[in-house]
């Protein structure tokens, strides 16, 4: 109950990030601010980034840092972090590209702060792994492989 009770008074960005790393069920976060249920419910990259607010496909960028693991030896924590030198950051998303809903994590960055975020997600096998950035309407990621020896979503 504890929770819902954060999750219905907190900011939608540390409500969205623990809904998304904490594996709480979508009932529980769609009330909280921000819940965008279309992009939760994305199943790649491109659909997430469109349900986002994406107009064009995203760019790669190598001012965008991914940190994640090569080897997640569980994959019910994977330690992940991203680190954005693109001026006007304002969104930063984890993306895993096998899991059954792909966007895991969605942080928002406010106005005149660091845009570096860091969470644990859950992995269901091994997958791609992407941080998206949202600058002014644009849209831009950084990807790395991760491989998971044990089972992480429902594993």
């Amino acid at each position: 109950m504890e929770r819902r009770k954060f999750l219905a008074s907190s900011s939608g960005a540390g409500a969205l990030a623990l809904a998304g790393a904490s594996g709480l069920t979508p009932a529980y976060a769609q009330n909280a601010p921000g819940w965008n249920k279309v992009a939760f419910e994305g199943k790649s990259l491109a659909e997430v980034a469109k349900a986002l607010g994406a107009s064009a496909a995203p760019v790669e960028s190598k001012e965008l840092l991914l940190q994640a693991p090569e080897i997640a030896e569980n994959g019910s924590v994977v330690r992940v972090a991203a680190q954005s030198s693109l001026p006007g950051t304002v969104q930063i998303a984890f993306i895993v590209e096998k899991n059954p809903n792909a966007l895991a994590a969605l942080f928002e960055v406010p106005a005149g702060t660091d845009a570096n975020v860091s969470t644990n997600i859950k992995m269901g096998q091994s997958s791609n792994v992407y941080a998206l950035a949202k600058v002014g309407d644009k849209y831009f990621y950084a990807v790395k492989e991760v491989k998971v020896t044990l089972g992480g979503c429902g594993g």
